[in-house]
């Protein structure tokens, strides 16, 4: 009989999934690319690029338009750097919201003795503007901030969830949980070996793209996240 672990972090990724920013930065990477004279639809910018560090990204999305490595990055760095001032503008005018439930759960995890970790492809610059615009403060609406200025890979590669777990104390994968709206945060919670991964429909990518990465589930609202939870402890 397999050991039973219970459910002691849980790492959300943030825009799509906690937060509601209308795929501003997916816009704003299909804008600074399409800029160089390309025509990438969004829905290929959000099924390529959803969930990873953006100029790797920018790197996956261009990479059919290039035969030459050289080029491809050249034209990657000018992409992402013009993706950088796009999205600062943006972000200066935009009303960001989290989606309904969110902060409940998070409350009813951390009240359950379970901690609350954000990670997210982004760097931490745009990580933290977007929680100064939510009041969101580490330590109080969640325990830990994980970006990707703090690892050296970044998804699908499990780094970003290990900083999380040293970050709050748990050295068991098996007690953690990876919830995104990305096949790639999928990829990176069974890269990790987490002990449940999900995939949410509420950012970049459809139950049936998120399905492709073989989640534990898949759900339409974080809420449901709590039966699952309590099945699972």
């Amino acid at each position: 009989m397999s050991e039973k672990h219970f459910i002691r972090l849980v790492v959300f990724d943030m825009a799509g999934t906690t937060v509601n920013e209308n795929n501003v930065v997916y816009k704003s990477l299909q804008k600074a690319i399409n800029k160089l004279g390309h025509d990438f639809s969004l829905e290929t910018v959000l099924l390529v690029g959803g969930g990873k560090e953006k100029l790797q990204a920018v790197r996956d999305i261009m990479k059919p338009a290039y035969s030459s490595k050289e080029e491809l990055e050249k034209n990657a760095q000018t992409a992402f750097a013009d993706f950088l001032n796009i999205l600062k503008e943006a972000y200066s005018n935009l009303e960001v919201t989290t989606y309904e439930g969110t902060l409940s759960l998070f409350e009813y995890l951390r009240e359950n003795g379970i901690k609350v970790a954000l990670n997210t492809g982004y760097n931490e610059k745009t990580a933290l503007s977007l929680l100064t615009k939510l009041g969101w403060k580490e330590g109080i609406t969640f325990d830990a901030l994980v970006t990707a200025d703090d690892v050296k890979n970044s998804r699908p590669a499990p780094d970003m969830i290990f900083v999380a777990m040293e970050k709050c104390g748990i050295s068991n994968e098996k007690e953690v949980a990876k919830v995104g709206d990305s096949i790639v945060d999928i990829e990176e919670g069974k890269s990790a070996k987490c002990g449940l991964t999900l995939g949410v429909t509420t950012g970049a990518q459809t139950s049936e793209q998120l399905n492709t990465a073989d989640p534990d589930f898949i759900i339409d609202s974080l809420l449901e996240l709590k039966e699952i939870i309590a099945l699972k402890n």
